[in-house]
């Protein structure tokens, strides 16, 4: 066990690993990007769609059932299914396997983001909503001052949800020639070399924990609601001060 330790630590601390294309710092850009574009377009996609839904309180429950077949399908499967389609119409710079793992990333990310944004919206206050509607805000501002920062918390759940779910998945396309964090893993297993395959699980656990964390600090400050009750709370001890 001491031996294996030593090994570890002797990769991660020979630059060599650390350099060129097939390098740690290469694997983790390839990684990181793929994850942050899967989860960008599943947002832009799902979570307009959503907050309007939750908003006007229809048409909600078809769109959650349409929404969650995503889980239903393995994410595994999707990969496999997409690799030979996407090859035929994907551009020839983008890297093998990546289209096929970013199709896959995207459907994976949108049922959690898309059903607790819904929610989030259409478990607000109904009387809340009406008495900001009373005051004279149209539609757009009782969505942007009220629902969504009454709903922000949830919402973020759904996000961090998803995210964490996406680096752990990412790790799919190296069976797809994709690179990424996967391919020390699958590499690892190919050559029988337990360093490499607990290398790459080791930074793809990090990479996750780092993920939700980052997105826990995220919700923590820019909850609206938190904001307004950490100014409240000044003024009123400035106010004691003066």
């Amino acid at each position: 066990m001491i031996s294996f330790i030593n090994d570890v630590v002797a990769y991660f601390a020979d630059s060599s690993n650390w350099t060129g294309q097939r390098g740690l710092l290469s694997r983790i850009v390839e990684h990181v990007s793929i994850s942050f574009i899967g989860m960008a377009i599943a947002a832009i996609v799902v979570i307009p769609l959503a907050l309007y839904l939750g908003h006007v309180r229809r048409g909600g429950f078809l769109a959650v059932s349409a929404v969650n077949l995503g889980r239903a399908i393995p994410s595994f499967g999707i990969v496999g299914v997409m690799f030979p389609i996407t090859l035929a119409f994907a551009v020839t710079a983008s890297p093998l396997g990546f289209w096929a793992t970013l199709f896959a990333l995207c459907l994976l990310a949108m049922p959690p983001m898309f059903v607790n944004t819904y929610t989030a919206i259409l478990e607000v206050d109904a009387a809340t909503v009406e008495a900001a509607r009373g005051m004279g805000m149209g539609e757009w501002d009782v969505m942007r001052h009220v629902e969504i920062p009454l709903g922000f918390t949830l919402i973020m759940a759904g996000i961090r949800t998803a995210a964490v779910a996406v680096v752990a998945t990412a790790t799919l396309g190296a069976v797809v020639g994709f690179g990424g964090l996967g391919r020390y893993i699958i590499d690892g297993f190919a050559q029988g070399n337990d360093v490499l395959i607990f290398v790459g699980g080791l930074l793809v656990a990090g990479f996750a924990i780092v993920t939700e964390l980052a997105l826990g600090l995220v919700e923590r400050w820019g909850d609206p609601m938190r904001r307004s009750g950490r100014a409240h709370g000044a003024d009123q001890r400035s106010t004691a001060a003066s």
